[in-house]
């Protein structure tokens, strides 16, 4: 059985996190534990990696045997249909099970990755030297074929290092014949595909090819990554992964549309930069994802509380716009203006009196809209 470690509420959506060849499940330290907030998650080691026996495979494996490996350990923890992301050959192990099981897979991110990794001779070569000469020579040279120059994190080289040969080499057998670049059009989970931009061993082109193929694919390249993006920006793959497997962010942008406009929320998205990306994410998780979606109350009764919410607190230019969101939402002018009455009693006149002042313009913004 493979080496694992189980984070998060066993009632949560399984997600189930693949390693690079060379790692072990630390490569998803900075990562899984958010991640486990909202997912029960399942972090593998490879064959002879981290804390997983050498002899689950030999020479001339296959990524399909490494994928068996996984099907059979989330099995053993009562897993029927998961989510998957992998990180190189496990996300080649990914790309395998959304293709040959796609019964199992709920949802795939695939990180700097390939459907193909050019050709079997590179790998025939590494596996043979890695058998005659172990792999000391190989973890030398990790830093530059897995970050930017100037960037390590010393428990993976480390555990490169300590790796045992022979499975790593037999891993090595599993990508030279790894090409499945003719089945992707099978995939229908929705998948993600994340590039990062000074990758050397799968550049964003090899996402991009993927991207292209599977049907509905999304693809994010991230900026100063290189192999082992999860490790050196796990900011950003922590950002990407969210969005693509939370689908609270999913239903919460449907609903922030529904409630406050196209365009205004594509004017909030033009708007959106590095710094503010998180706070974006943040809102369509927990406030539209959340909190608008759950039917306790009607739309109509959430924009009465907050319209009052935010006369109490002075939040005028926020108010404007929840004015025009309950008018989306069924409420008249008139019950506008019942509310800020309410409002006058309870949260002082001078606030319901400014609160006044900016309903009133936008309601003669939406009579001049239609007149």
């Amino acid at each position: 059985m493979l080496q694992h470690r189980v984070e998060g509420p066993a009632s949560a959506p399984p997600l189930v996190l693949g390693p690079s060849l060379g790692t072990s499940a630390a490569l998803w330290d900075k990562v899984a534990p958010e991640l486990s907030v909202t997912h029960r998650v399942v972090r593998w080691d490879l064959p002879g990696h981290g804390g997983s026996p050498g002899g689950l495979i030999g020479p001339g494996a296959t990524v399909a045997d490494l994928a068996a490996l996984v099907l059979a350990l989330v099995d053993s923890l009562g897993i029927d249909r998961f989510s998957y992301a992998g990180v190189s050959l496990g996300g080649a192990v990914g790309l395998h099970l959304a293709v040959h099981h796609p019964e199992r897979v709920e949802r795939l991110a695939v990180i700097c990755s390939s459907a193909h990794f050019n050709g079997s001779k590179p790998w025939e070569e590494r596996a043979a030297l890695v058998r005659a000469k172990g792999l000391a020579e190989l973890a030398d040279s990790a830093d530059s074929r897995w970050f930017t120059p100037g960037f390590t994190v010393p428990q993976l080289v480390e555990e490169h290092r300590t790796a045992d040969p022979d499975a790593y080499a037999a891993c090595c057998d599993a990508l030279a014949a790894f090409d499945i670049r003719e089945h992707l059009s099978r995939i229908a989970a929705p998948t993600l595909l994340v590039a990062g931009r000074e990758d050397p061993a799968t550049p964003p082109a090899h996402l991009r090819e993927i991207a292209d193929a599977v049907p509905g694919a999304a693809l994010v390249e991230i900026p100063g990554a290189s192999h082992l993006a999860p490790a050196q920006c796990p900011g950003a793959v922590l950002t990407a992964l969210r969005a693509h497997f939370d689908g609270a962010a999913g239903r919460g942008m449907e609903v922030r549309r529904q409630v406050l406009g196209d365009e205004h929320v594509d004017r909030a998205q033009a708007r959106q930069s590095a710094f503010t990306a998180r706070f974006q994410d943040f809102i369509s998780r927990y406030a539209w994802g959340e909190i608008w979606t759950d039917e306790t109350l009607a739309r109509r009764e959430r924009s009465m509380i907050t319209m009052t919410a935010l006369v109490a607190h002075g939040h005028y230019d926020e108010l404007a716009m929840h004015v025009r969101a309950a008018r989306r939402n069924g409420l008249t002018p008139e019950e506008i203006g019942a509310v800020l009455l309410q409002s006058a009693v309870y949260c002082g006149v001078p606030a319901a009196n400014s609160a006044f002042a900016v309903a009133q313009r936008v309601l003669s913004e939406e009579d001049l809209s239609t007149g």
